[in-house]
């Protein structure tokens, strides 16, 4: 039994999605990622960063969301989300799961946060602009990666596919984000991941309204 300290709109959705995918018994606990809201002690002491996604199991936590999949993936090999250590289609799957966590996460947190990365806060709508231009670079970048594949890794379905979907899901136009159609080949991805019935599940919400 996993348990997952989850909130919606966050990195924590995306690991459920892997929980159902992998079909491992899990509890979500209910947190929150408001700065002003307390957090379980629990969840404090694993991550006192106070963000999601924090996994627990029997003998071990831990958080961020890139090395929970990595590792839910390596410990539920059956699930077939990833490739083998000796695959090698392996190194581009750890490469763009990084890309992922540290380029385009990190884009959306100048948007999403401007405060953190500005002194001042009439600087902050500078590095919410910058952080518009680097969402569209970074998913330029792994647009031109997919090219005319299926999946990022060619003709398999994995884990990195389900990671996209859920960065797609926080493109917001309000906040000046570049429109999913602008990559032809996310979207045509992003449009098949939405069908699976894990992801039909854990984003009812997102579904039903985009901008929840």
């Amino acid at each position: 039994m996993y348990k997952l300290f989850y909130a919606l709109k966050t990195a924590s959705m995306g690991v459920r999605v892997m929980l159902e995918e992998i079909g491992a018994p899990y509890e979500l606990i209910d947190t929150t990622v408001a700065m002003d809201e307390p957090r379980p002690p629990e969840q404090l002491k694993i991550n006192p960063n106070g963000w999601v996604p924090v996994l627990v199991w029997d003998d071990g936590a831990m958080y961020e969301c890139a090395a929970i999949t990595m590792f839910l993936c390596d410990r539920h090999p059956e699930s077939k989300l990833a490739p083998a250590p000796n695959d090698p289609a392996r190194a581009l799957y750890l490469q763009t799961l990084v890309y992922f966590s540290n380029s385009v996460q990190n884009a959306f947190q100048l948007t999403y946060y401007p405060d953190r990365f500005a002194d001042i806060a009439a600087d902050e709508p500078g590095a919410l602009r910058r952080g518009n231009r680097r969402l569209c670079e970074t998913w330029q970048v792994i647009d031109d990666q997919i090219g005319d594949t299926a999946w990022i890794l060619g003709d398999r379905f994995s884990a990195a596919d389900i990671y996209l979907f859920m960065l797609t899901t926080w493109l917001r136009h309000e906040k000046g984000h570049p429109a999913l159609t602008e990559f032809p080949n996310v979207k045509r991805i992003a449009d098949k991941v939405v069908l699976r019935p894990s992801i039909q599940l854990v984003y009812e919400p997102w579904i039903a309204n985009p901008q929840y």
